[in-house]
């Protein structure tokens, strides 16, 4: 009877250290070759290529049955596409309410302290609440962030014919010149507005 006991205390000591393990961030060399991983998966197991913007598309000619080119097109053949993505909220959910970690998000110093100067103090969610509210939404800063941005980014995700995972994960591992050139201009635009233009908007 003991040794039973023990047994079970045992299972229990190694059901909550793996939940103390997926608590923790996990690190680049983890995390970047599993979600490149999804490349040959998805080739391998429905000859289906990753992405995650097209979805929008799907979804658009499933619920908007238009006479509009662009949505007149056999949406049931990528369905699977929208459970892949329905998987990755739920995934992000589960993981949100059962495995959050408790502690404060880490910033670095200097950083902290130059947001500090945008009136940006709160990290405890992953977006900061000072400026991505329902309040600030009706300011200037906040509508240029959460609405003009949001555009921005829906646009260029539609004129570049693909996302970060459809380019830079999935195009880039198959040698696609037009992925790699989307790629950069990612890249460059990420650096010029994490620079530039936020330091200038967040001082509004």
């Amino acid at each position: 009877m003991k040794s039973k006991n023990q047994l079970e205390i045992f299972k229990i000591q190694n059901k909550i250290k793996m939940i103390e393990f997926l608590k923790q961030p996990w690190a680049w060399y983890v995390a970047g070759p599993l979600i490149g991983l999804t490349v040959p998966a998805l080739l391998i197991l429905g000859n289906k290529t990753f992405g995650i913007s097209s979805s929008l598309r799907h979804l658009c000619a499933l619920c908007i049955p238009a006479n509009i080119p662009f949505f007149k097109y056999d949406w049931k053949k990528e369905v699977w596409n929208l459970f892949f993505v329905l998987g990755i909220f739920l995934g992000g959910a589960i993981a949100i309410h059962f495995l959050g970690n408790p502690d404060p998000i880490i910033v670095h110093p200097k950083l902290s302290a130059e947001l500090a100067t945008y009136g940006i103090t709160n990290y405890n969610h992953l977006l900061p609440e000072d400026i991505i509210n329902w309040q600030s939404l009706f300011t200037l800063k906040g509508f240029l962030i959460m609405v003009v941005g949001g555009f921005l980014v829906g646009f260029g995700t539609r004129y570049a014919g693909g996302c970060t995972s459809g380019h830079t994960i999935m195009g880039l591992s198959n040698l696609q010149l037009p992925s790699l050139i989307a790629s950069i201009c990612f890249m460059v635009g990420g650096f010029l507005m994490a620079n530039f233009i936020l330091p200038f908007i967040l001082s509004l």
